[in-house]
């Protein structure tokens, strides 16, 4: 984390984080008014999802200029909740060094980030890991029948 908050003036970035017992306490502490309603890529509420920022002792010693998101969302029908989460509400978090853009806006710009990352992971489990052929005319062929799994898979 040191070293992205040195390049903090040429880079942007949010990074998704572990929730340790220290940053859970202080979750558990968020009042229920500091929880802004997460939104969508239209600009629409999210339904069922909030955000907030944790400041204060929970920042000690981290570098300046750091901020940390909150996410809390029910989870989708089905899933399993972590020890982490809390109220029966799904809690993640995130560091980034954006500032003076809402907290809402950074929440949705990390969680889209998520889906293009996962949406990577797909594809080389698939079979975009490597080029298994040795022509490129087969190669294409495999790239489009990886592309027919990845929109099934979708």
């Amino acid at each position: 984390m040191s070293w992205l908050a040195k390049q903090g003036r040429w880079l942007s970035y949010s990074v998704g984080m572990v929730i340790t017992e220290t940053t859970h306490s202080h979750v558990l502490k968020i009042p229920a008014p500091a929880w802004t309603p997460a939104i969508e890529t239209d600009g629409e509420i999210r339904d069922g999802a909030w955000v907030a920022e944790l400041t204060g002792d929970v920042l000690t010693g981290w570098p300046k200029g750091m901020r940390l998101i909150i996410r809390k969302e029910r989870p989708h029908p089905g899933a399993q909740l972590r020890i982490t989460d809390a109220d029966g509400m799904r809690i993640t978090c995130f560091a980034t060094n954006t500032p003076h853009r809402p907290i809402a806006e950074l929440e949705l710009r990390h969680r889209l980030r998520a889906r293009a990352e996962d949406r990577i992971r797909a594809a080389r489990a698939t079979g975009l890991r490597n080029l298994p052929l040795h022509h490129t005319a087969q190669n294409k062929v495999w790239v489009e029948i990886v592309q027919i799994a990845l929109d099934l898979l979708a």
